[in-house]
């Protein structure tokens, strides 16, 4: 429930009504804008890209009539059947929609660019027509077009095309890229429909083979979680949202056995990232092999790798210690000697730890407090010379 009314809040911006009293270059681009229109309209939805990011400090109302737009003409009855529209025409979040020429309100949704599409509101105008006619058979033949209204939806809280799309993706099958979607999208879903798609999640094709070290080949359950949890470090652009989604599905997840495995090999994979990263800054063989400048820049890049992975550590020693499956990471942790020594050597050269990564040693700092603070209290148990370590 959390997660929609983040949804929503993060959506109401993107919604604004236009000016009672257009400025004479936007009542231009109205007149010149494609429109459609459904059944028993009384409102118009215009439909226009949002500005590019590097634009941001352009002024919005003077590159207005440049960017592409559609307008809708729609019923405000029809809207209803969104929580977002239904919030939106019930005053409770603006001004109530503007009269312009023929009685008509006017709405504007800002629609952020898909990344790469010829049609850049297709989706978007497929929601609005599903508004209307509630046909989610004659609208959804793929598992394609479930993907591409999906997000729509869910930015519009259009509950039933929601429900619509997640039932049709649940009974049929999806190809590689298909499947890459759904695990982006999943976060997002309320937590028993993601849950219901996520048990679908099959390996990926590394999975099938031995892991290095001989390790037995991943079970489909460890690959779901292991797919989820690359997911929540790497593959999502709301990394907030989807590291709370996905901490929640590894505390009720039943088999602790299971999430124990994929942590630990998550923690392993980010810590040999982090000493990698730190071995090639303190060795003295890199720092004599290329010219300064070189140096200084590929130094400034691994370093800010570094803090990158850390945290991502950070995050997974959080999930361990709640779930109480930290045993295997704090052991491996107190034995970094060679990683401690690489720190102290970054911690000996100010100069650079200041100004390019002041955070690293905090971060570093804090996952031993965590682990440590974890042994303390008694809920991680290791063996005494661990023990006294912390």
């Amino acid at each position: 429930m959390s997660l929609r009314k983040r949804q929503r809040s993060a959506s109401s911006s993107r919604l604004s009504t236009l000016s009672s009293s257009p400025a004479p270059h936007a009542a231009a681009a109205a007149s010149s804008s494609p429109s459609l229109s459904f059944p028993n309209a009384d409102l118009v939805l215009r439909l226009h890209l949002d500005p590019c990011p590097v634009d941001d400090d352009a002024d919005f109302d003077a590159g207005e009539d440049h960017r592409p737009s559609l307008d809708l003409h729609v019923s405000s009855a029809s809207l209803l059947r969104s929580r977002y529209f239904a919030a939106l025409l019930s005053d409770r979040w603006s001004p109530a929609p503007t009269s312009a020429a023929g009685g008509h309100g006017h709405l504007s949704l800002a629609v952020a660019a898909p990344r790469s599409s010829s049609h850049p509101f297709h989706a978007h105008v497929e929601v609005v027509r599903l508004l209307h006619t509630l046909d989610f058979a004659g609208a959804i033949h793929s598992p394609a077009d479930a993907l591409d209204i999906l997000p729509v939806a869910l930015q519009l809280l259009f509950d039933a095309c929601v429900e619509a799309c997640t039932r049709f993706l649940e009974a049929v099958p999806w190809s590689p890229e298909e499947e890459a979607r759904v695990l982006e999208l999943a976060p997002l879903l309320p937590a028993d429909e993601a849950a219901d798609l996520l048990a679908r999640i099959t390996p990926p094709p590394a999975a099938s083979a031995s892991a290095a070290g001989g390790e037995a080949a991943r079970s489909p359950s460890e690959a779901m979680l292991h797919g989820l949890i690359h997911s929540a470090i790497h593959g999502h652009p709301v990394p907030a949202a989807t590291k709370a989604f996905v901490a929640m599905l590894l505390k009720d997840y039943p088999s602790r056995d299971c999430v124990q495995k994929v942590l630990d090999e998550a923690f392993l994979s980010r810590l040999e990232t982090v000493k990698e990263l730190m071995g090639k800054y303190a060795s003295p063989d890199f720092r004599v092999a290329v010219d300064s400048d070189e140096r200084d820049a590929i130094q400034r890049l691994n370093l800010q790798s570094a803090v990158l992975n850390v945290r991502h550590l950070l995050w997974l020693i959080e999930r361990m210690v709640e779930m109480r499956v930290a045993d295997n990471a704090v052991k491996l942790w107190s034995e970094q000697a060679a990683l401690t020594a690489d720190l102290q050597k970054l911690l000996n050269d100010v100069d650079m730890w200041k100004n390019i990564t002041p955070g690293l040693p905090v971060l570093v700092t804090r996952c031993t407090l965590r682990f440590a603070n974890s042994v303390v209290n008694g809920e991680t148990i290791v063996p005494r010379q661990v023990s006294l370590m912390s």
